[in-house]
């Protein structure tokens, strides 16, 4: 999913816009036919961009493209992600709903429980031009395993390894491979009397903390959840997948204490954009604020997250990103399918890829997200084949949560000078199980 922790800067107002051809009648036409005519589209779009009015600017010509080719009018509204979850939820309940709507795609298990949202079966998979278009691993995040997904992937991220290559070329170290290596390269520029740290950690964030328990764990071959859906924190995997984290600022001490504190991804971003660190770990959507800071892509590299020597796997992300759903209760089903199939084209994909710093969800796509060929196929390649959905259960919102904030608390405790044991992180784990399990 796009990380909530990156924008929530951003204003949480939504921006209201309508969107029409030229001469078209605003009113729609709530008939379900699969011709355009004067029928109106709702659409909810996540904040993808440096703010609400930046998306505005960047999807109005690529919704009124839509309008021109179909004689289909959309109504758009632009949610920053602190109120969109709250947004879809009152939605259902309410039954007054938009016709479309983005949502990170670690939701859709959980929203895929609800029943309020068109599954994408045969034919309406076929509607909107089949699933082998689809990167499989993206279109994985659609809904739970075995079932026709209620979700398909709009815009894909995935986590990387930022360095930069003079700090890297100064003190000596190459581009790990590693764990170990990772390590023994942030010591080597850590300087806490010169304020200079290897590494900075969103570590305030409980959603960036949430990810890389994930990652970790999965890196020693655990999982959160078993095949029946139950959480399953406590394993050894999970606990040391945890503490192998916590430990960057507690034993190994290349982050500063300080990033407690940084409760969303753009405060490590902007300490590595103006040098104060030589490595963070973020989606690819960190080169906006990079460039943003004056750093240029030929200064900094990208490699994949690594593992430790031995690891079970290689995984280095989640399939982070955002997918597109139809509400089940839309009057408009046919309109609703030309717009995910145009959403989901090629050309559309690329017109969004660069100013949304996505990845493309298509197969045989080529990033253009970035002007660095090296860059770009790093992040691809992690993106189709060392990344790994976020659990496709129903308390997999619940997970981040419990679990995230659970990290948040224990990160608070080392910045302040106490010690967090694998004891202590099997506790915390223990807990947040045991409330999963209770509202599931």
């Amino acid at each position: 999913m796009r990380l909530r922790s990156l924008v929530a800067a951003a204003a949480v107002t939504a921006l209201g816009i309508s969107l029409a051809a030229c001469g078209g009648s605003d009113s729609g036409d709530s008939s379900g036919g699969s011709s355009g005519g004067d029928q109106t589209l709702t659409y909810w779009a996540s904040n993808q961009g440096t703010s609400l009015d930046n998306d505005k600017e960047v999807l109005t010509p690529v919704l009124q493209k839509f309008t021109q080719e179909t004689g289909i009018k959309v109504n758009l509204e632009v949610i920053g992600w602190n109120d969109l979850q709250t947004r879809i939820q009152t939605a259902i309940t309410s039954g007054q709903a938009p016709d479309v709507v983005n949502i990170g795609n670690t939701w859709a298990a959980s929203l895929q429980a609800t029943d309020a949202f068109l599954p994408f079966d045969g034919d309406a998979m076929t509607a909107i031009g089949g699933k082998d278009k689809f990167v499989p691993t993206a279109l994985a995040t659609g809904g739970k395993e075995g079932t026709d997904p209620t979700s398909v992937p709009l815009y894909g991220l995935a986590y990387g390894m930022y360095y930069n290559k003079a700090m890297f070329a100064a003190a000596g170290p190459q581009p790990p491979k590693t764990w170990e290596e990772m390590v023994t390269a942030a010591k080597k520029l850590t300087n806490p009397a010169k304020n200079q740290y290897g590494m900075a950690l969103a570590a305030g964030s409980y959603t960036e903390n949430v990810h890389f328990a994930f990652i970790n764990a999965a890196q020693n071959g655990a999982d959160w959840f078993d095949k029946d859906g139950k959480p399953t924190f406590t394993g050894d995997g999970q606990v040391q997948g945890v503490l192998r984290y916590l430990d960057l600022m507690q034993k190994d001490k290349v982050a500063n204490p300080s990033n407690a504190q940084y409760d969303n991804g753009t405060k490590s971003v902007n300490d590595f954009a103006t040098k104060k660190v030589a490595m963070i770990i973020n989606q690819n959507n960190a080169d906006s604020s990079i460039a943003a800071n004056g750093m240029k892509s030929s200064e900094y590299g990208v490699v994949p997250f690594p593992a430790p020597q031995g690891a079970a796997n290689q995984t280095a992300s989640h399939v982070a990103g955002i997918n597109l759903s139809i509400f089940k209760n839309t009057k408009n089903k046919d309109a609703a399918l030309k717009f995910v199939k145009y959403m989901t084209d090629a050309n559309t994909q690329s017109t969004l890829g660069k100013p949304f710093a996505s990845l493309p969800v298509l197969k045989d796509a080529k990033p253009v997200f970035t002007d660095n060929a090296e860059e770009a196929a790093t992040f691809q390649d992690i993106y189709n084949t060392k990344s790994k959905p976020l659990p496709l259960v129903p308390a997999e919102d619940q997970y981040e949560s419990t679990v995230g904030k659970a990290m948040n608390a224990m990160f608070a405790k080392i910045a302040t000078g106490g010690t967090v044991t694998a004891d202590d992180v099997k506790a915390a784990l223990k807990t947040a199980e045991d409330q999963v399990a209770a509202s599931s």
